[in-house]
Order: structure tokens, then sequence, then C-alpha cells
């Protein structure tokens, strides 16, 4: 089914190419919008699309499980902004007792535990309320720094040990701050000001697109191409929205996970071995994609499958 969705004919027009714009963001400002542009368009009536969008879609998958008129900020829920019947489920979880609601109160004293010296990571992040600023392009570092980045640059400068990226400690501040950035009503803000940063999401978006791995696909193939095609028995998730909610408490995990744990998931399913958590490769991947999301709410942490 990947092969197949791989060599599907459709293609979004997000070029990678080099760019002329006078403003630095002007031409992610067009993917961005072609984007969102797209997945309206695609979501828009599944039954009447099926040939053009959901080649490999059954009849009663574009009639009975997937919704119609879908808009931009819905799909944040990802696959649950199109799936009636696994929105359905994750609704009844949302109403109830949410398995990471521990884990986020773990998150804050964390966040203001002191270290060995007396300092903590609330004496290098002081407001909490900053999820959707991340990743940020460093303008004097010249360089992306994740979330993930911030919070272990504080944990090594203050004489510890760094954290783990993917899970534990790390995910649980994640979750404290994540909650703070949702309860602040705060939108995804990233910015793209210089020549330089203006290179690392292209090279981030160039990673997004580009096939690899024994089975030659890209991360687009599933989640641009791909959405609402099933793999087994899920349905994969849009691009769009698709870095608002973390850190994720996934059933599949039994715990929460950082964004950095989902695509290394995903990188490593195509066959490929994923670019260390924090390395130059992953972030600039993760400012691309948190750019695609620009204006969109942060809900998390929130829960997946």
């Amino acid at each position: 089914m990947l092969l197949k969705i791989a060599k599907s004919s459709v293609i979004l027009g997000l070029a990678i190419s080099s760019l002329s714009a006078s403003a630095f963001n002007e031409q992610a400002e067009k993917d961005r919008i072609a984007l969102i542009k797209y997945f309206e368009t695609k979501f828009e009536n599944p039954e009447a699309n099926k040939d053009k969008f959901f080649p490999y879609s059954t009849d009663v998958e574009t009639k009975n499980v997937f919704d119609k008129d879908v808009k931009h900020h819905k799909f944040a829920l990802g696959s649950y902004a199109f799936n009636k019947a696994s929105r359905a489920q994750y609704e009844v979880f949302k109403d109830g007792i949410l398995p990471y609601e521990d884990q986020i109160e773990d998150g804050e004293k964390l966040y203001k535990k002191p270290f060995a010296n007396g300092k903590s990571i609330a004496s290098c992040i002081p407001d909490p309320v900053i999820g959707h600023l991340y990743p940020k392009f460093d303008e004097t570092k010249k360089e992306v720094i994740s979330l993930t980045s911030l919070i272990n640059d504080c944990v090594r400068a203050n004489g510890e040990k760094e954290w783990k990226t993917k899970d534990g400690e790390m995910a649980k501040v994640q979750a404290f701050i994540a909650q703070k950035t949702t309860e602040a009503g705060k939108e995804i803000d990233i910015k793209i000001d210089s020549k330089e940063a203006q290179a690392a999401y292209e090279r981030g978006k160039k990673y997004y697109y580009s096939q690899r791995g024994y089975i030659n696909v890209s991360c687009a193939s599933c989640h641009v191409q791909g959405t609402g095609q099933r793999v087994r028995n899920e349905y994969m998730s849009p691009l769009l929205g698709s870095t608002t909610h973390f850190p994720v408490y996934r059933l599949v995990w039994a715990g929460l996970g950082t964004l950095e744990k989902r695509m290394s998931g995903c990188i490593t399913d195509q066959g490929q071995k994923p670019p260390k958590d924090e390395s130059k490769e992953m972030k600039e991947l993760l400012y691309f994609m948190a750019y695609m999301s620009n204006g969109m709410k942060i809900d998390g942490p929130d829960l997946r499958k």
C-alpha cells in the first residue's frame, strides 16, 4: 500500500527550489497557504473526489468513514479531523480521566526542581508559555533551536546529565509547557526573519519531501498525498496541524512521547535510519513542519492511538 501511495499521481505544488523572494518567509507562506488549500479541497467531498484523492479507498470509506467540508483548523486533530468513528472514540477518551494528567503535574515539579547548583529549568525558561514559538531559529547561533534542545541546553549548562529526548523527564516538562501554552490560547508563531532561517526552512522542507529508505517513500507520501489512506487499520494523518498537540500520550506507547520520538518512528518505518533528535537535520525538519501549522492553536498535550 505504501508503495502505491508513493507512486500516486497526486502532486502538491510545493516545489523544492531556491528562493528569490524579497521577504524571507514569502515562499514559506506560499507553501503554507497551498497546503491548507490542498487539504481543504481533498476533504471538501471525499466521495465525489475519490478518483482524484482516494484511489485506494473503498466506496464505503469515502461515503461513511470520512467527514465532508473539513476546514483548516480542524486538521490539528490529525486523522480524527476527518475520520468520524475514530473521532467519536477520541471524544469519549477526552471526556474521561486522561492518562497523562499526573505527568503534567510531574512536569511542573521537574520544571521547578533545583539542580545541584540551586538553579532550575525555570531559571532558564522563566515563562513556560513558549510552546507556540518553537522550534525557533536563533539568529545569534544561526541554527534552529527545538524545545527539546532548549531544555537540554539548560540541563547541560547547569552541570547536569542531559535528559533523554523521546520520553521521560523531557516529555513531562514539555507536557507542562504545552498545557500552559494551550491555556494561554496561543497559536503557533514560527518566524523566518533571515536568509539563514530561510535556508534552514528549505532544508527541512527538502527532507520532508525527499523519497528515501528501502521502500523509497517520503514523509509527504504518507502525510500529504497519503493522508486519509489506510495502512493496516490506521488512517494516515495530515502534515497540516501535525505539531500542535505534542507531546502526545499514545496508547501504543502507554506513555507520553515527544515530537522527536514520533518522527523517529515514522522515519524508521520508511526504512531508513532517523537523524539524532538534537541534530541539525531533525531540528530543521521540525522547523519546516511547525511553520506549516502557523496560526493554528496549540492544543497539547493530547491523546492518540
